[in-house]
C-alpha cells in the first residue's frame, strides 16, 4: 500500500479546522500572514506529487479587503471554474488560452464575504465534465489518502488540498456530484446546497436545466455548518426557509429511507453497502426509523441525464470561441469531451423528450420525501477508482459507459435541485475512505447538517494523520 501524502505539521496551522483558526486570528494569537505563509510552506511540501493547483496567488496571497468575515484570515483556494479578478479561468482544458478575469464572479464574491485568504485555484477534470480530475496530457490530481488512486471529481483538486492539510476549507461546485464524489474519495464532508440557495456564477446561469451548486469541501461538519450560515447572511433567498447556524444533531426523529440500488440499477459494491449499512444502524441507534426503499425513478431518467450531460460537451466545443475567445481550439479538447459530444451528435433527436423528462423529475422526486424526511445512500457505486480507470484515455464509449455507472446515485439531486451532503464513515480494505450520502426535501438543508453532525459524533471521521 503507497504511502500516505500529508502536510499535517507543527505549525499555526496544525491540525484545526477553519473555525478554530479563525479564533485564534480573532484573539490575536496568530496573524492571517502567519497562516497564508504556513499553507504555502505545506502547498510546496505536497503539491509536487498531489498536483491539485492551477493558479498559484502566492506572492502576495489575496487578503481579504475587511475583518468582518467568519473566517477572516483562514487560508483556502477556490475552484478555477469561477471568475477571481485578476486570475485565468482555464476550466481544466488546454483547449483554450485564458486571459486574466476582469472581476470576480457573483458567487465568487459570496465565497470571499467569509473573509478567507485566497492562495489560488484548484485544478478540475476537463470543463468538469468528469468525477476524477485526470487529463489527456497531464499528470493527474492524486488522493492524498492513496497517490494511486483518484481524488475523485470534479472539485478533486480542492478535496486533495483539505485532506492533505493545506487549507482547511476549499471551495467546490457539483453539477452531478462534483462535491460529493471527491468527499467520498477524500475522507471529506461536502453539503450540496438546494438549486437557487446560493448565488450563482456566469455560465451555470446558461443552462438549460439549472444542474450546478455552489459550497465548499472541510474536515469537520462544524466547519460546512459555519459556512452555510456565513454564505446566508452574505445573500439569502427570500424563496427559501433560511438555514441559520447548525450546532449539533436535531432532537427530530426521522424517517429514512435506505437506498441501496443505484438510478443505472447497478448495485453497490460489497464496501460500499457496508458503509451505508453501518451508517443506517448509527441512525437507529439514535432513534431514528430505517425502512428500505426502492428506487424512485426509471433507468431512463439517468440515460437522460447522461445525454443532457453530453450535450453540455457538445454545446462547449460548438460555442466555445464565443465562451472563451478566438483561441479556442475544439481540435485539443480531451478525448472525454469529444467523445461526449459524438455520443449527443448520435442521439441528438432524443434531446428535446430527455430534457422534458428530466423538468419533471422534480414531482417525482418531492413525492419520495411525502413519505420521508431523509433517505440514505451510497455516494457511488463502487470503491475509490485506481487512476486510470475514469481517464480521459480510455477509449470514449467504455469512458462513457463507467463514469455513468460509478456515478449512479449522484446526479438526481443535480436534476431535481435538491439538497444533499456527503459524509466519511470510514476507511475500507484498501485503506482508502468511504462516503455515504444523505438527501433531503427541497430546501431542507438544515435536517442533512443536523444529521452530518450525529453521525460524525457517532462515528468520528478517519483522519489522515492516524496510524494505518
Amino acid at each position: 500500500m503507497a504511502d500516505r501524502v500529508h502536510a499535517f505539521t507543527d505549525d499555526a496551522l496544525a491540525d484545526r479546522d477553519a473555525v478554530a483558526l479563525a479564533a485564534l486570528i480573532r484573539s490575536g494569537e496568530v496573524s492571517p500572514e502567519e497562516l497564508a505563509q504556513a499553507a504555502i510552506v505545506r502547498a510546496e511540501r505536497v503539491e509536487p506529487t498531489l498536483h491539485a493547483i492551477q493558479y498559484e496567488c502566492f506572492d502576495p496571497p489575496r487578503y481579504a479587503r475587511q475583518r468582518s468575515g467568519v473566517w477572516y484570515g483562514v487560508p483556502t483556494l477556490i475552484k478555477d471554474n469561477a471568475d477571481v479578478a485578476g486570475m485565468p479561468t482555464r476550466h481544466g482544458s488546454v483547449a483554450f488560452q485564458p486571459r486574466p478575469a476582469t472581476r470576480d464572479d457573483a458567487y465568487t464574491r459570496q465565497f470571499l464575504s467569509t473573509g478567507v485568504t485566497l492562495l489560488g485555484k484548484t485544478r478540475l477534470p476537463e470543463f468538469g465534465l468528469n468525477p476524477t480530475t485526470e487529463f489527456q496530457h497531464a499528470p493527474p490530481t492524486v488522493n492524498p489518502w492513496n497517490p494511486e488512486y483518484s481524488a475523485g471529481g470534479s472539485s478533486g483538486g480542492g478535496a486533495a488540498l483539505v485532506a492533505a492539510g493545506v487549507v482547511p476549507v476549499a471551495h467546490g461546485n457539483d453539477g452531478g456530484g462534483s462535491l460529493r464524489i471527491p468527499a467520498a474519495c477524500a475522507g471529506l464532508v461536502a453539503l450540496k446546497p438546494s438549486r437557487f440557495r446560493h448565488l450563482d456564477n456566469a455560465q451555470a446561469r446558461q443552462l438549460p436545466i439549472k444542474l450546478v451548486s455552489e459550497g465548499v469541501l472541510t474536515r469537520t461538519m462544524r466547519d460546512t455548518a459555519m459556512y452555510t450560515a456565513a454564505a446566508e447572511r452574505y445573500w439569502h433567498n427570500p424563496k427559501l426557509a433560511p438555514i441559520g447556524m447548525v450546532e449539533g444533531p436535531g432532537d427530530r426523529r426521522l424517517r429514512t429511507g435506505l437506498l441501496l440500488a443505484s438510478g443505472t440499477g447497478d448495485e453497490p459494491d460489497a464496501e460500499t453497502r457496508a458503509a451505508v449499512e453501518r451508517a443506517a444502524r448509527l441512525l437507529e441507534k439514535a432513534g431514528h426509523h430505517v425502512e428500505p426503499m426502492d428506487v424512485p425513478f426509471a433507468r431512463r431518467l439517468a440515460e437522460d441525464f447522461l445525454l443532457y450531460w453530453a450535450l453540455l460537451a457538445h454545446m462547449t466545443a460548438l460555442t466555445g470561441k464565443i465562451l472563451h475567445g478566438r483561441s479556442f481550439d475544439r481540435s485539443a479538447l480531451d478525448d472525454l469531451t469529444k467523445g461526449l459530444g459524438r455520443y449527443h451528435r448520435e442521439r441528438f433527436v432524443g434531446s428535446a423528450a430527455a430534457l422534458y423528462r428530466l423538468r419533471r423529475a422534480k414531482r417525482i422526486y418531492d413525492d419520495v420525501f411525502t413519505r420521508y424526511d431523509i433517505v440514505l445512500s451510497p455516494v457511488t457505486t463502487h470503491a475509490v477508482p485506481p487512476l486510470g480507470y475514469l481517464s480521459p484515455t480510455v477509449p470514449a464509449d467504455e469512458l462513457i459507459d463507467r463514469l455513468f455507472r460509478y456515478a449512479g446515485y449522484t446526479p438526481m439531486n443535480n436534476v431535481a435541485g435538491s439538497p444533499a451532503i456527503s459524509v466519511p464513515t470510514g476507511l475500507g480494505a484498501n485503506g482508502l475512505p468511504v462516503g455515504v450520502m444523505c438527501s433531503a426535501a427541497y430546501g431542507d438543508e438544515r435536517t442533512l447538517l443536523e444529521i452530518g453532525y450525529l453521525l460524525e459524533a457517532e462515528n468520528p471521521f478517519p483522519r489522515i494523520t492516524a496510524s494505518e
